[in-house]
């Protein structure tokens, strides 16, 4: 099936969830541009760093929460069609907040059907994911007849409550409306996003490969997955709101996509590490060169899992970074689960717009961009040799012999012979940080006047690893 190219959005409205995220707010300006009359954009957030955007191109933010059933309605009443991509767990520390992924992924749903059913809207685009019906096991070019992944079986919440959601949202379609009309809902299971400005897998596996903490990759490397651009996910969820449409062409038995799930990536599985490792090199960062077994990786997961479990009453302070992975990111990565959009380009006429080479190659130009704007520095083992190595001097030099202090003074005075030597070494030290910390604010204030004061703090801690990251930078120039 093929639709003209705003066909069921010139003159209609829509409200589309979690719009201020990253596939959000793309999905709110494609729909601007394609004529809508009005584009609601409902978010618990205020603002992000696309709002400004979605402000200028007139979309309507309105802040509210999707798990309290008065904000949906609000943000829904009077309105034609609706994404719903509102979601939470999807990776990091919030795949532990079970409570919190159940009432927004679960109730929220519910909470978006009811207000649809009760103020006439007649079209829904669920936001799903590949994970309804991969748990673990091997998916070689799948497609939609598989069943469902067992609810008991799977390993992390986000992916069991998306299930439960999208089960709900296709067995709603075809609920009839107040005026006679009837209700149409679709799915749109969707792979790992990337692009300039994506918010949760790229961030995270460049501040890691920066600390130097990807010390291995997972999995065999025949393994195989999918991504998808975010262009090419807009484009999926807007034809998949055509399909819902009433009066297209050839509809026979209702819309074609009523009540249907699709599956949509660029087209192109890789193994995950392959693909990413052209952003790492670009940026300069090391590339992990072993491999770790699926088994052995399972075993650090369940151990990650265990110990931010235990830490759960900090899991949202901002101190507290991120675990290496979790049991369902190695699944993800370490096996091969890629799924056949053959459905979706025969029904919705859905042809990535961006190939994986050109979606990488302006994710790759933002990366640079963005690494060039902030506080470049050096892993996290020469944070540690530093930090740790000054401690100590400073230890085993001035304070008295309480708790390890003996230990200090007698690795220092095993390279140093006397206590006197010790403490001529820490403070030709100590002023030698000072020295060229100032000197590296004064420098960065002609090459990187933004970060001035973070090369400064830095360099003051770590002395010349972090200066020769600025003098880089300035011979760059």
């Amino acid at each position: 099936m093929h639709f003209t190219a705003n066909q069921g959005i010139q003159g209609n409205t829509f409200a589309v969830t979690g719009a201020l995220g990253f596939v959000g707010s793309a999905l709110c300006l494609e729909l601007v541009r394609r004529g809508a009359l009005q584009v609601r954009a409902f978010d618990l957030r205020p603002a992000s760093p696309w709002s400004d955007d979605l402000k200028i191109h007139g979309v309507n933010i309105i802040q509210g929460d999707i798990t309290c059933k008065k904000d949906v309605e609000r943000a829904l009443r009077g309105v034609d069609c609706v994404f719903h991509l509102a979601a939470y767990g999807l990776s990091g520390k919030e795949m532990l907040q079970v409570g919190r992924i159940d009432e927004v992924n679960i109730n929220g749903t519910c909470h978006v059907l009811d207000a649809c059913l009760e103020h006439g809207v007649r079209r829904l685009i669920y936001m799903s994911t590949y994970n309804v019906v991969f748990g673990g096991q091997e998916i070689v070019n799948g497609n939609e007849g598989l069943p469902y992944f067992p609810i008991d079986d799977h390993v992390d919440a986000y992916s069991r409550s998306k299930s439960i959601a999208e089960r709900l949202v296709l067995k709603t379609n075809g609920r009839p409306l107040k005026d006679g009309k009837c209700f149409h809902t679709c799915a749109i299971r969707s792979c790992a996003i990337y692009g300039p400005g994506e918010e949760r897998h790229f961030p995270r596996i460049v501040s890691l490969a920066k600390l130097g903490l990807l010390p291995f990759r997972v999995g065999k490397p025949s393994v195989k997955t999918d991504w998808i651009y975010v262009d090419n996910l807009v484009l999926a969820l807007v034809l998949a709101s055509m399909g819902l449409l009433d009066d297209t062409p050839g509809k026979g038995r209702g819309p074609i996509a009523a009540g249907q799930p699709y599956y949509v990536s660029d087209g192109y599985p890789v193994n995950s590490f392959e693909f990413v490792q052209p952003l790492l090199n670009s940026l300069g960062y090391e590339w992990p060169k072993f491999y770790m077994p699926v088994s052995k990786a399972l075993l650090l997961g369940k151990f990650f899992a265990a110990l931010y479990t235990i830490l759960y009453p900090w899991l949202n302070r901002w101190w507290l970074p991120h675990p290496l992975m979790l049991p369902a990111e190695i699944y993800k990565v370490g096996i091969s689960n890629y799924f056949s959009h053959l459905k979706a380009k025969e029904e919705l006429g859905y042809i990535p717009m961006v190939s994986s080479k050109e979606g990488m190659a302006a994710t790759i130009s933002y990366w640079q961009e963005r690494k060039r704007k902030s506080l470049d520095g050096p892993t996290i083992y020469a944070w540690l040799f530093s930090v740790v190595g000054m401690s100590m001097l400073f230890s085993a030099a001035f304070l008295p012999d309480v708790g390890p202090v003996p230990f200090f003074k007698a690795i220092s005075l095993l390279f140093f012979r006397s206590i006197q030597v010790v403490r001529m070494v820490f403070l030709v030290a100590f002023l030698l940080h000072v020295g060229e910390s100032i000197y590296a604010w004064f420098l960065a204030r002609k090459v990187d006047p933004a970060n001035s004061r973070g090369w400064f703090w830095q360099t003051f801690a770590l002395g010349y690893f972090s200066l020769r990251f600025l003098l880089r930078r300035a011979r760059s120039q």
